[in-house]
C-alpha cells in the first residue's frame, strides 16, 4: 500500500469530482514517463488492513467523496476481490485505474482502462473497460489508440455501446498537448483529458 488521500479526480471523464484514492504498490509495466514511479516496488510499501482502508473510506465518504479510486501502480497485479469485498459496506462507487496487464478481479462500478503499447491489454479490459484513456506522446500513440478503440468495439456484443474514448497529452510536453489538441478537434468521437489536479496544484 502506497498512500490513500481524499482529493479530487483529476483526469477522465469523471475530472473535478471529490473521490477517495487506494494508491496499491507493485507495478512492472514501465512506463518510462509515469509519475508514480515510487510505488513499482511492491516489497517497499507496508500492507495495510482490509478494515483499516474501509474505515478511511468510510470517513472520506462523510466529508463528501464520491466514489473510491483504487489506483496504482498497477492494481491488477494483486487480487482485488478482498479489497472491493470490504469496501462494499462503504456504499460508495468504486472506480478501478488500469493498464489491463493481469486477471481481472474485484468488482467495479467504472473502469478506466489506459492501454500502453509495450505492454497490450488483456481482451477482457478491452470489453468491459467504461473509459479508454490513452496517453500520447507521438503521433504512433494516436495510432495505438485508434487500434485500441476498435479492438474494444469488436469485443463488445452486437449493438452494445463502447467505452468514452480520450486523449491524454503527457504531462509537460508541449509537443503532445499540440498533437492531442488538433487530433480530438478532427476526431469527434474522442475527447481531451488533462491532469488537471497538477495544473490545480492539488494531490
Amino acid at each position: 500500500m502506497v498512500e490513500t488521500f481524499h482529493s479530487l479526480q483529476g483526469e477522465g471523464l469523471h475530472a473535478g469530482r471529490s473521490a477517495f484514492f487506494i494508491r496499491l504498490a507493485g507495478c512492472d509495466v514501465g512506463c518510462p514517463w509515469c509519475d508514480t514511479k515510487h510505488s513499482w516496488p511492491e516489497a517497499a510499501h507496508p500492507r495495510r488492513p482490509l478494515g483499516e482502508l474501509a474505515a478511511e473510506a468510510s470517513a472520506a465518504a462523510a466529508a463528501g467523496a464520491a466514489f473510491v479510486v483504487i489506483t496504482g501502480g498497477e492494481p491488477l497485479q494483486q487480487p482485488l476481490d478482498g479489497l472491493c469485498a470490504a469496501l462494499a459496506s462503504v456504499g460508495l462507487p468504486l472506480h478501478l485505474e488500469t493498464s489491463g496487464v493481469g486477471e481481472p478481479s474485484g468488482r467495479f462500478d467504472w473502469i478506466t482502462l489506459s492501454p500502453k503499447p509495450h505492454r497490450p491489454p488483456a481482451a477482457a479490459l478491452l470489453a468491459r473497460c467504461d473509459e479508454l484513456k490513452v496517453v500520447v506522446t507521438s503521433a504512433a500513440d494516436l495510432a495505438f489508440a485508434e487500434a485500441m478503440a476498435a479492438e474494444a468495439g469488436r469485443l463488445r456484443p452486437p449493438a452494445s455501446a463502447g467505452p468514452e474514448l480520450l486523449i491524454q497529452p503527457a504531462w509537460d510536453a508541449s509537443a503532445a498537448r499540440e498533437l492531442a489538441v488538433a487530433y480530438v478537434r478532427a476526431h469527434p468521437a474522442w475527447r481531451l483529458s488533462l491532469q488537471s489536479h497538477k495544473w490545480l496544484g492539488v494531490r
